[in-house]
């Protein structure tokens, strides 16, 4: 069993900067990938981020130049750097993993999100 426990959201004003963190922990063999998502209430989750094991990145258009992504591998743990924040946002967060319990066994997991809210 996996389990992702993000943290680091909360409300900033608009032009302001927080940090988010996932951590990975339970029966990890290997880690394929970690990212972001979010949604927005009334909207489609949506990729914000993500981030391979071997450094390969993606962002969405909307959070380019603002958003960074990073991982420490050793603490099997995500980040998301968030700068110029704006009220389009505001959303609930959350970490995606996609993780080899096993040599041969992977699968797709979600953290169960954090809110970040985004001040006019």
């Amino acid at each position: 069993q996996v389990s992702l426990v993000e943290s680091g959201g909360g409300l900033v004003q608009a032009g302001g900067s927080l940090r988010l963190s996932c951590a990975a922990s339970g029966s990890i063999f290997s880690i394929i990938s970690m990212g972001w998502y979010r949604q927005a209430p009334g909207k489609q989750r949506e990729l914000v981020a993500t981030k391979t094991n071997g450094g390969n990145t993606n962002y969405a258009d909307s959070v380019k130049g603002r958003f960074t992504i990073s991982r420490d591998n050793a603490k099997n743990t995500v980040y998301l750097q968030m700068n110029n924040l704006n009220p389009e946002d505001t959303a609930i967060y959350y970490c995606n993993g996609y993780i080899y319990t096993t040599p041969h066994q992977w699968d797709e997991y979600w953290g169960q999100g954090t809110q970040l809210t985004v001040s006019s």
